[in-house]
């Protein structure tokens, strides 16, 4: 569990845990309760993995349509002609394979809230559909001839730049105006590592509650910047739980630490390294750490003898992880000898 010196706040918004320790993540969920009491469509943005679903469904939690449905559908699941489909529905014998009549997600939420992930990804013949029901205008299902109108509050996500989108003729300008009258925005997790330890805590604690991390271990966690965010926390949490045979996780459990271990060990005192002062006199926490791990990158292939896969393997990443770093290191060996 969490322990109990930390600040963290737990929330639950419709199963999704939310813990909140850093105060961007505090000031980002104050507005967000003060948009839910809206009733304006809202657009989240922010990088893959850095949670933005949990933001929808906590607007969906804090606004007056809490008792009301909550139906999530992501744009990029779908091709074009089943999107339209879910969205707004079919009629029987609509088309091949249709024998019965299916609403579609904007009447299964009506009154309630229509989350839109990945919006960014929208066909451009759906964003022009998408937009007339957007504004109130009544729709047919497909192969229907009794129109439906749905009261939906709108809330969609994206990892996309939507504006530069507009700006290249890619996405409908009209239509991000319509999906943006209220916008939020969820900040990476390099940029809340205040977070990084509790959100640890929590997800070792859901995959086992007996196991417990090193102050080593999240040292290692708060250093690194996190580019799949949260989704890879999750994932390096839980492959550290699953193949440390102890309870106690300390820093050479953890995936990570093949290419970070020496920044923790090597010279950083107290914790330098996690507090952006590096080990080599670069002064800057990333610079310092990419030293290192091309230092711990020779030293594995050294050790396996020029064998790329033996080395990935002490490593603890891909080869093709392995190969990609290589080609890095050689384009800036000719750039310095030129």
């Amino acid at each position: 569990m969490l322990p109990e010196d930390t600040r963290a706040r737990t929330s639950v918004f419709l199963g999704m845990t939310a813990i909140i320790a850093s105060e961007p993540m505090r000031r980002l969920m104050d507005r967000v309760e003060r948009a839910a009491r809206s009733s304006a469509s809202v657009l989240i943005t922010g990088e893959s993995g850095s949670g933005k679903e949990v933001v929808a469904r906590a607007v969906h939690h804090f606004s007056p349509r809490s008792s009301r449905p909550w139906v999530d559908l992501s744009c990029a699941a779908l091709p074009e002609h089943l999107l339209e489909s879910e969205l707004f529905g079919y009629d029987r014998g609509a088309f091949s394979g249709a024998d019965h009549a299916k609403p579609g997600l904007f009447e299964m939420a009506h009154q309630g809230t229509l989350f839109l992930d990945e919006i960014g990804e929208l066909d451009p013949k759906m964003q022009v559909k998408l937009l007339r029901v957007l504004d109130g205008v009544p729709y047919y299902r497909l192969g229907g001839v009794k129109k439906v109108t749905a009261d939906v509050r709108i809330v969609a996500a994206t990892n996309q730049d939507l504006e530069r989108l507009v700006s290249e003729g890619r996405f409908r300008g009209d239509l991000f105006h319509r999906l943006s009258q209220l916008s939020l925005h969820v900040p990476p997790l390099r940029e809340r590592v205040e977070d990084v330890a509790p959100l640890a805590w929590h997800i070792l604690e859901q995959h086992d509650p007996e196991a417990s991390f090193t102050s080593r271990a999240l040292r290692l966690l708060e250093s690194h910047r996190w580019p799949g965010n949260v989704r890879e926390l999750r994932n390096v949490v839980m492959k550290a739980a699953v193949m440390n045979a102890d309870l106690e996780i300390d820093a050479e459990h953890i995936p990570l630490a093949a290419l970070r271990l020496s920044a923790l060990d090597g010279g950083a005192p107290n914790g330098a390294v996690a507090n952006g002062a590096g080990t080599n006199g670069a002064g800057a926490n990333g610079a310092s750490l990419d030293h290192m791990e091309r230092r711990m990158i020779f030293d594995a292939l050294a050790a396996a003898g020029g064998h790329q896969q033996q080395a990935a393997a002490r490593l603890g990443i891909s080869r093709r992880t392995l190969s990609r770093k290589l080609k890095i290191y050689e384009a800036e060996r000719a750039r310095a000898a030129v």
